[in-house]
């Protein structure tokens, strides 16, 4: 928190915040009040409530405080809501289509976006409040996506955007392609006009999803949501969503690529949010074949670093049971005695997909000693995989 000591008008004031944020590359701004989205804390709580949030125990520990700006800081007066164009250079839904190769989501493929923006927040922050108001009278947090604040509806609110019915930002300039951060501050500043929806009749983000994890346009269910399952869930992928996942390791981009919105987005990817090229397209055997070093190694820089390598291998796993390629059965085999029962359970349902019947059962037979519960009901026949699998 910083305290300022000079003197702005909130006219001025705002108008100073907008031109920092221009210096800094951010390519959307605007002015929440702090009292501007009173109909997200009940959403939220009723979300909660149906337990669409899955195993993302922090939703309900933190909804009291996220339901509200004031309710985490009570002094808030307004935000400036700030978004920075990540659009990718390329359909991130080609490499869908080669199914030995993983797909990491796009804003995942380059630097954590989350320091990025921290710093280019806090730069801001430091010019702005000894410019601001009175001597100690000014006060101002930053937040990237790791508090209780609901970026969304606030950006929705400060003009950004509109949650779509894909549940994410979209901007008539950006699409669906924003990184969100926020300035708040103790100082009440002129708000933005809130912006209206305009996705009409559209209903391409919720057609695209692999595993129907909308059960209606702006609702989704993250207990079927790739990005969730991928990432934020601990355990083992149910396994009658696994055909669904394809070859997506680390998150999906479908809903937000289908966006007919983002036709009018330009590119926007930073030289230090560019993706590098070996997590463009990287191949299933290798990625494989990384201990916790080289995993570590790897991804030392990426928001990919943060799931570990356990639940970053069961991906790379389901993914190598999707692939269809036999001679994958190898790099799945070497699984077997991996120490996380995460990765064993995988590379058994790897195996199941991939060895002739027969095979996989003298493979299991060899392997009668595993004392996990979960990963012996992997060595189980499978059953019969759902119809209507997605690419």
């Amino acid at each position: 928190m910083l305290r300022g000591s000079g003197f702005l008008t909130p006219e001025a004031a705002r108008d100073y915040l907008f031109a920092l944020a221009r210096e800094e590359g951010f390519d959307a701004m605007g002015i929440a009040a702090a009292d501007a989205i009173p109909e997200a804390g009940p959403r939220l709580h009723q979300w909660i409530a149906e337990g669409a949030h899955g195993d993302m125990e922090w939703m309900p520990e933190t909804a009291a405080r996220r339901a509200a700006p004031a309710n985490m800081w009570p002094e808030v007066g307004s935000l400036l809501m700030l978004g920075l164009n990540y659009g990718p250079d390329q359909d991130p839904r080609a490499i869908l289509a080669e199914r030995t190769r993983g797909a990491i989501s796009v804003y995942a493929q380059g630097d954590d976006y989350h320091e990025l923006i921290k710093g280019k927040l806090k730069r801001i922050a430091s010019r702005f409040v000894p410019r601001a108001g009175a001597a100690g009278t000014v006060e101002v947090k930053v937040f990237v996506d790791t508090a209780p604040l609901m970026e969304k509806p606030l950006a929705q609110a400060a003009g950004l955007g509109w949650q779509g019915k894909h549940t994410n930002l979209v901007s008539r300039d950006k699409g669906s392609w924003l990184f969100l951060g926020a300035i708040a501050t103790n100082l009440a500043l002129p708000p933005d006009a809130r912006e209206t929806d305009h996705c009409g009749s559209c209903r391409a983000c919720l057609d695209a999803c692999p595993t129907n994890a909308f059960p209606a346009p702006y609702q989704i269910d993250a207990r079927r949501c790739i990005s969730y399952l991928t990432i934020e869930l601990k355990g083992a992928i149910p396994r009658e969503l696994r055909p669904l996942v394809g070859n997506r390791i680390y998150g999906c981009d479908d809903c937000l690529a289908a966006c007919p919105w983002n036709k009018f987005a330009a590119l926007g990817r930073e030289v230090r949010l560019a993706a590098r090229e070996e997590n463009r397209a990287p191949p299933l055997a290798e990625l494989a074949r990384l201990d916790d070093a080289a995993f570590r190694a790897r991804f030392s820089k990426s928001p990919v670093k943060r799931i570990g390598r356990a639940r970053f291998l069961r991906n790379v796993l389901v993914a190598i049971g999707n692939s269809g390629e036999a001679a994958l059965a190898v790099d799945a085999g070497r699984h077997l005695g991996d120490a996380h029962p995460l990765v064993r359970g995988a590379a058994v349902w790897a195996l199941s997909r991939l060895l002739p019947p027969a095979e996989f059962a003298a493979l299991r037979a060899a392997h009668d000693t595993e004392t996990d519960p979960e990963v012996r009901a992997e060595w189980r026949p499978a059953p019969v995989e759902p119809a209507g699998v997605h690419a």
